[in-house]
């Protein structure tokens, strides 16, 4: 395979194919498997990704590439191989987030700063002899409009770390996943998620370009334009697909190598619905295709319930979700092919 950025990022994007976000630090992973009753260990941790991970239908159909977490790009599965030699004879790609998470913005109550700067040219080089060609930063906005959350200095504060860190992965021969994620937790209506998302992708291309960071081996993981989950208010399809594509024509350059949305807290379906209509109404400057976590696992994880007994039928829901998320990156998804199922 070649190793030249843009290459990278196109495979990224292929035809059909998205990403799967199996980066839940281990805090996250522990609330998933609680609710299904498995205790969080080093080695229930390996199994459940890799009985993902040799999913062999949804893996080399469906999925380009697999963001991984520390722990796991060092795994090997039960039998001695590593979890990302796996990954790689499915033809996905093995990336890595490397952000330290969201912290407290000094001097802004409500507004966070992602951290994870210091040492990352040496961990990038780390990654890279480990088999990650790319990586993932995510920057949290979240919006409460009555304490003036995000502020400008948050955004900004966020898109010049989002750039360094895109310049070091390119730098180390690793593709950047910018991800600035709006979160669509609050009370705010569709239009105020539009307006935040259109400051923050606007700082974001600005201070790339300042960084020099060549956009054509970069991907874009951001949120759809959604209304705040405590509005009260559902948007068709139709409105985010609409209100999502007009945002990205007027602030994401046609140059970068590709989109791959977030599902941030919609539900399995929805994130696959809303997919959909964005390709649907093409075509399109950039492919746009999916970088799921909660959306493409929560079936699977169920299935799974812990029990080597149940690994088959984990992995046919994961074949199903990620079939499902194929065909809405080709704008071709149907709600009767979920019945089907």
């Amino acid at each position: 395979m070649s190793e030249r950025l843009e290459d990278i990022a196109a495979a990224m994007v292929a035809d059909g194919k998205g990403l799967l976000a199996a980066d839940e630090s281990s805090g996250t992973i522990k609330k998933r498997f609680d609710v299904i009753g498995v205790e969080s260990t080093a080695d229930s941790r390996r199994d459940y990704r890799e009985m993902m991970f040799r999913a062999k239908e949804a893996m080399t159909r469906y999925i380009s590439g697999v963001i991984l977490y520390d722990e796991t790009i060092r795994q090997k599965a039960a039998d001695g191989t590593p979890l990302v030699d796996i990954i790689k004879a499915t033809s996905a790609i093995p990336g890595i987030k490397v952000d330290a998470g969201a912290k407290p913005l000094a001097g802004y109550p409500g507004d966070t700063i992602t951290e994870g700067l210091d040492g990352l040219r040496e961990r990038l080089a780390d990654y890279y002899r480990l088999g990650a060609r790319f990586a993932k930063w995510r920057a949290v906005i979240d919006i409460d409009v009555a304490k003036g959350v995000p502020s400008a200095t948050s955004i900004g504060s966020n898109a010049h770390a989002l750039a360094r860190y895109a310049a070091l992965c390119q730098e180390a021969g690793i593709v950047p996943i910018v991800e600035p994620e709006v979160l669509m937790d609050g009370a705010h209506d569709i239009g105020t998620c539009y307006e935040i998302s259109k400051a923050t992708l606007t700082e974001l291309y600005t201070e790339l370009y300042a960084a020099r960071v060549v956009l054509e081996g970069t991907i874009l993981k951001p949120n759809m334009v959604l209304a705040g989950k405590k509005s009260g208010k559902t948007s068709s399809p139709e409105e985010v697909a609409e209100k999502t594509i007009k945002l990205f024509r007027e602030t994401v350059p046609a140059a970068i190598g590709g989109i791959a949305f977030l599902s941030g807290g919609q539900s399995d379906e929805e994130a696959t619905a809303n997919l959909n209509a964005i390709n649907a109404i093409g075509p399109h400057p950039w492919k746009l295709t999916f970088s799921y976590g909660r959306a493409l696992q929560a079936a699977p994880q169920k299935a799974w319930s812990g029990k080597a007994a149940n690994v088959a039928a984990a992995q046919a829901a994961f074949a199903h979700r990620a079939h499902m998320n194929h065909l809405a990156a080709l704008g071709k998804w149907q709600p009767e092919l979920e019945q089907a199922a």
